[in-house]
């Protein structure tokens, strides 16, 4: 699966780290920064991330910053993206099974690294339900 990833300084390493395990696990990633520890503003990344998913140029897209909440916040303000903090398993497995989620946001100053890879394998093997779920995930970008 050709996936985005990005974080701000604060998920910089966790995101080298996710890069090398999704890539052994035979993803395609395209990085879209930041590139070090430097702080930086986790807008910066996560809009060009989340214009890729839109888009349809990455499939999903894994986003990090130190509680996850800013990157996620920025993501949901577009409107083909629904992007969710997850810091364990089951809420990740959910996010996609109930609410169709493209974009998975991680606190990484909150999780472990192994944990993170778990949550993200837990969102990447799980597939939308549909059902009832649909007719909700279509009220989600109504004015």
């Amino acid at each position: 699966m050709k996936l985005a990833i990005a974080s701000d300084h604060a998920g910089y390493e966790l995101k080298e780290k996710m890069k090398a395990h999704l890539s052994g696990l035979g993803h395609q990633m395209e990085d879209f920064g930041t590139n070090n520890t430097d702080s930086t503003d986790y807008p910066d990344y996560a809009h060009p991330l989340a214009s890729s998913v839109e888009s349809g140029s990455n499939a999903l897209g894994i986003l990090i910053c130190g509680s996850g909440n800013g990157v996620c916040m920025t993501a949901n303000h577009h409107d083909g993206i629904r992007a969710a903090l997850a810091w364990n398993s089951e809420v990740a497995a959910l996010a996609r099974q109930h609410n169709n989620a493209n974009v998975l946001c991680l606190p990484a100053r909150y999780i472990s690294d192994e944990e993170a890879f778990s949550i993200t394998e837990a969102y990447l093997d799980a597939q939308f339900e549909g059902g009832r779920h649909e007719r909700r995930v279509e009220k989600i970008h109504q004015a």
